[in-house]
Order: C-alpha cells, then structure tokens, then sequence
C-alpha cells in the first residue's frame, strides 16, 4: 500500500518545515499539505524554505491545496468566493510554481462557502470560471485538480459525490479536474461510499481516508475503510492513500503496526 501523509493535520506538534523529515523518518516517501502560507501568495523566501524541507526530506509532495482563506476561522476555499477571483487566479500562479519545482501531481481546489447575499448560482458560476483557470493552470505541469465534498462546514454546499461531480460537469474542459474522495467526509455526510467506489473509482483523482467517528486513525472507529481501498484498487485506481486524519505524534502510525502484525 502507498500511503501519504497529510502534514497539515498530522505531525502538527512539530515546526511545518520540519514534519516531512518525521514522515520521511516514520517511514514514508510521500507527502501532501493544505495550502502552508499565511496568503495566496507566499514570500519567495518562504516558497524556497517549503520547497527546500520537501526536498532535504526525501520525500514526494503529491498533493498540494490551494489556497483556501482563513481555515481555522471558518473559511472553507476561494474557488466559489464572488468578489476574490483576482486573489485565487494569483494563488493559481504560486501553486503551479511550487507544483512544478517538486514535480507534484495533484491539486485540491477547496470549493467555499456559501456566502451571505450572493445567489448561489452566482457562486457556482464564479466557481466554473476559477476551476478552469486552476486546470489549465496547473495542466502546462501535467497537474490534476480535484474537488472535494467536506463535512463539518455547515455553509459549504458540497456534501457528495455527485456533487463534486456537478461542480466539475460545470467547467467546459474538465478534462483534468477530478474527485477527490474522502471516505470520512463521504461517510459523515451519509454518502453511499460503496456505490460511489462502483461508480467512480477508476476516475478518483484521489483518496483520503480517517475513521468514524472521531476523524481518528484507521481501526479506532466503525468505517470498512481497508475494503474500500481494496475494492477502489480492484476498479482501476492506482494511486497513493492520503493519511488525512487526527492522532498525536507518538502513536499517529500505530495502527500500520498493529496491521502488519496481524497480516
């Protein structure tokens, strides 16, 4: 199994720069992040600082968000944001840069909240618009740009499947945007994750996995999260398993011990 490991929500006790050197020394090649600047468009020093500790750890970054606004206070991505298109179409530019520099392959396009005032439709529009500008900027690096449905954000409309489905129909070329599924989110939202792998899964720009309830490790709540890896792996995707969940730093990879053991 190929796993990679999200050091936006895990390894957070250490310094960012520091925690692809721990997923490196935990025993892992690749890594993701959420968008790890404090803006759309970081310093270049700070863009060198992050390229730098990816490649010193040896590490593959094979995932990269854009950026999404203030996440802890509630923001939930730009790419539906009326009113910031310009601040996104500039974060596009900065993402496809630190893309190419470490050969990265996939690109989270977080979709936004609704927002007080502004028709959604609108919105979906606005959203249309930005997710062609992200494809085509990141296809020159053979980049995929995924869309995702979240749980936990009571103002963000994409909840399923078939709606991140319906966002990416939206876009005219849509031929490098791609779902990206999350089986917690899916669970937690009441998604049908099963039919969603029959359905989808060879056309799954790629798969993040926690357990339910908790948003915990694998094997610390109730979801079949290793059938349907399987079951995605036997329909067609090939891809890396993001390790997207919440667990402290000494015991965050236990549980790949305790399944090895019992393998």
């Amino acid at each position: 199994m190929t796993y990679t490991v999200n050091c936006s929500i895990l390894l957070t006790e250490l310094p960012l720069l520091e925690r692809p050197a721990a997923a490196k020394a935990a025993g892992f090649d690749a890594v993701e992040f959420w968008w790890p600047f404090g803006g759309a468009v970081p310093a270049d020093r700070d863009a060198d600082a992050f390229i730098a500790a990816i490649r010193d750890a040896g590490v593959q970054l094979t995932g990269l968000n854009f950026f999404a606004g203030d996440m802890p206070a509630g923001d939930r991505g730009l790419v539906s944001w009326t009113g910031r298109e310009a601040e996104f179409r500039d974060n596009v530019d900065a993402v496809a840069a630190i893309g190419e520099a470490l050969g990265t392959p996939a690109f989270n396009a977080l979709y936004g909240n609704r927002l007080d005032g502004v028709d959604p439709a609108a919105q979906d529009e606005t959203a249309a618009e930005n997710l062609a500008v992200a494809a085509a900027g990141v296809a020159r690096i053979g980049g995929t740009v995924l869309v995702e449905p979240v749980s936990g954000a009571p103002r963000y409309p994409l909840l399923t499947a078939a709606d991140a489905l319906a966002a990416i129909a939206r876009v005219p070329d849509a031929s490098n945007l791609a779902l990206l599924a999350d089986f917690y989110h899916l669970a937690v939202n009441g998604d049908d994750v099963a039919a969603v792998i029959e359905a989808h899964a060879a056309r799954f720009g790629h798969i993040q996995i926690a357990d339910d309830p908790g948003r915990g490790a694998p094997g610390t709540g109730a979801l079949p999260l290793e059938r349907w890896i399987a079951r995605s792996r036997e329909l067609g995707y090939a891809g890396p398993i993001g390790l997207e969940y919440k667990a402290q730093l000494d015991d965050a990879f236990a549980w790949l011990a305790e399944a090895s053991a019992d393998a």
